[in-house]
């Protein structure tokens, strides 16, 4: 099977005319999840003792398979965080696979985590963190803010008074279901600010006050959010890095969907305050136009990452002698074995220019705005609140829970779109409402009004 024959030429020439039309069609089919058992009744069995052949694999992939998933960069995908990865991007993560590059350390990757280090100095350009700030590519915002929150841990643990407890960090209810899962892993207990609307400083400082003795000297982080996931909103980075800075606890900042928009001059100012952050997550694979998957952490002392991650062996010892002395990306996070993911990333901005990129986010705001404007005028429809960086939550006047559901699964039924529902905290209570999350550049303001009118 690792023979070059025949059979593999002809594989790469049917592969390649699969890729080519994949990423020339701007309009693909919005597929549709289909039971296990039915893709089973269709597929039959495909990992046999003899192999089916390469040429039947690809054409079941084709035929049934691709067809019963969502294609993340459809223009009228506009739920969740939906992606668009650039053409270029798609291409070199091609590129990147038929290379084999093993990104983990320097001696074996050095060309390309030097490509991929090229593409993070723009992205720390972005954040405005001082002289000495870097980061490294990890597999998504998961990871991104668990490696932070290892390294706030670990830093806040070499303190001798420290060792041995279990620590507390904070956040609202607003920021992404990852920090919660993200502290259970690393077994530290999270305080929630009741508050899913933009967290100020002083919200903060009423949570630290409001904390037990036990409870304050078991604090050692707060994560604030850059875009939150539900509508889009920026807490007070500022007045919360005044707050982390006078109680002298790590200050993270996830902002794994909206750090995208930190290229964007027109909400940029909303970021104040993000240059103080210890730490940071980007996920480039959201609103940077990344394939899956991409994400970014970035450390303002990276030389504390490095402490908490490094790891140590008798078979990594080559790997930190002089003659292979290097940036090694597995010392700054969680991941050892890892692919060169952020070489598409690097590829597409030096193919395109940075200021491409800020267009292509800039229309994901415009579209925001755009759908905003056409809600209100919509006699059936008004806003839940102004519009947050790409994201819009709206409500269809009389609808229930289950209407927004149905519209949901009678769109994405007939291939038309995929708008999911939401709940956004309205009082004591939890309103189910509609979302949309702008990302694609290829949406159109025709795609929203069909979208809207559908309701």
């Amino acid at each position: 099977m690792h023979n070059i024959d025949i059979d593999v030429v002809e594989m790469t020439l049917d592969i390649a005319k699969y890729v080519i039309n994949r990423i020339t069609n701007t309009s693909p089919e919005l597929g549709k999840p289909m039971k296990e058992e039915d893709l089973r009744t269709i597929v039959g069995e495909t990992v046999t003792a003899e192999g089916i052949g390469g040429e039947k694999a690809l054409q079941l992939f084709k035929d049934v398979l691709v067809k019963a998933t969502v294609p993340i960069d459809h223009p009228r995908h506009l739920a969740f965080v939906p992606a668009s990865p650039t053409r270029a991007a798609i291409m070199f993560d091609l590129v990147t696979s038929a290379s084999s590059i093993h990104g983990a350390y320097w001696m074996e990757g050095a060309g390309g985590i030097f490509c991929e280090n090229e593409a993070m100095k723009w992205l720390v350009s972005l954040t405005g963190l001082p002289e000495g700030s870097f980061g490294v590519f990890t597999s998504g915002g998961t990871a991104a803010n668990l490696s932070a929150m290892v390294t706030a841990r670990e830093t806040w643990r070499r303190e001798e008074k420290n060792k041995g407890k279990k620590g507390l960090i904070i956040t609202s209810i607003g920021a992404h279901s990852s920090i919660k899962a993200m502290a259970q892993v690393i077994d530290v207990d999270v305080c929630l600010v009741d508050s899913e609307d933009r967290l100020l400083g002083t919200d903060l400082a009423g949570a630290i006050n409001a904390l037990s003795p036990d409870q304050r000297e078991r604090l050692f982080a707060v994560v604030a959010t850059g875009g939150t996931t539900n509508a889009g909103i920026v807490d007070e980075l500022d007045g919360i890095a005044e707050v982390c800075k006078r109680e002298k606890l790590w200050f993270h900042v996830d902002a794994a969907y909206g750090g995208g928009a930190l290229a964007a001059d027109s909400v940029r100012h909303l970021f104040n305050g993000i240059e103080a952050a210890d730490s940071i997550t980007i996920d480039p694979h959201k609103w940077l136009f990344s394939p899956y998957d991409c994400g970014a952490v970035i450390y303002k002392k990276p030389e504390l990452a490095k402490a908490a991650h490094s790891q140590e062996g008798s078979y990594l010892e080559i790997f930190k002698d002089e003659g292979a002395r290097g940036f090694n990306p597995a010392d700054y996070q969680i991941q050892l074995t890892r692919r060169v993911r952020g070489l598409p990333l690097w590829f597409s901005l030096a193919m395109h220019g940075t200021d491409k990129y800020k267009w292509a986010v800039e229309r994901g705001i415009e579209l925001a705005r755009s759908a905003a404007e056409m809600i209100e005028e919509h006699p059936d429809l008004e806003l839940v609140r102004a519009p947050g960086l790409s994201c819009v939550l709206y409500r269809r006047k009389g609808w229930s829970p289950e209407d927004y559901r149905e519209w949901t699964f009678r769109n994405h039924r007939d291939g038309f779109a995929l708008v999911t529902p939401t709940k956004w905290k309205n009082g004591d209570t939890y309103e189910t409402v509609s979302r949309f999350c702008f990302i694609n550049p290829d949406t159109t303001e025709g795609d929203i009004k069909a979208i809207l009118d559908s309701m």
